[in-house]
């Protein structure tokens, strides 16, 4: 499991005063309003930041860091990933897990047969996808349906599914 979640990539600056601009990458951006403190995750490593101030512009976050405090610093940031402390995160209901904490699980098919390693999920209208690395390096694609996901352990380190016919074929 992990210890940090990402909630966010700076997208640019916001005025002169070295706001910046959030993409939410969360499916709760209102979860800004209530942090103070955070993870900057750029090219020059990890960085624990106060968030002094949050304000929401349309489908965007704009905070100020403390310590960024004009648009050159600010703009040094555009790219880099906004984390927070597992303490931070949504309470999931039951039966819900963080993708974050499936990457990297086992798939197994309903004999226990190893699939693949868990990569990614794609959000569609209709249904989350489970994109599965397979041990040739191929991705297979999984729909994240009841008739497919059949047990979800990631404290165990797997997935147990069951393939619909014709799901590799394609």
């Amino acid at each position: 499991m992990v210890d940090r979640f990402e909630v966010g990539e700076i997208a640019g600056t916001h005025g002169v005063h070295g706001d910046v601009k959030i993409f939410p990458t969360t499916d709760w951006p209102r979860r800004f309003l209530e942090l103070t403190d955070a993870y900057v995750e750029s090219k020059r490593g990890l960085l624990a930041v106060k968030i002094s101030h949050v304000r929401m512009d349309g489908k965007f976050v704009v905070l100020h860091l403390s310590g960024v405090d004009d648009m050159d610093e600010a703009r040094l940031l555009r790219g880099s990933k906004i984390l927070i402390d597992r303490k931070y995160a949504v309470s999931l209901p039951e039966g819900s897990y963080f993708i974050a904490d499936l990457v990297g699980c086992r798939v197994l098919d309903e004999t226990g047969a190893e699939i693949g390693t868990f990569s990614d999920c794609l959000r569609t209208g209709a249904n989350d996808v489970y994109v599965v690395r397979k041990g040739d390096g191929k991705e297979l694609m999984i729909p994240a349906i009841p008739d497919c996901i059949l047990e979800i352990n990631p404290e165990e380190g797997f997935l147990r599914v069951h393939l619909l016919p014709g799901l590799e074929d394609l």
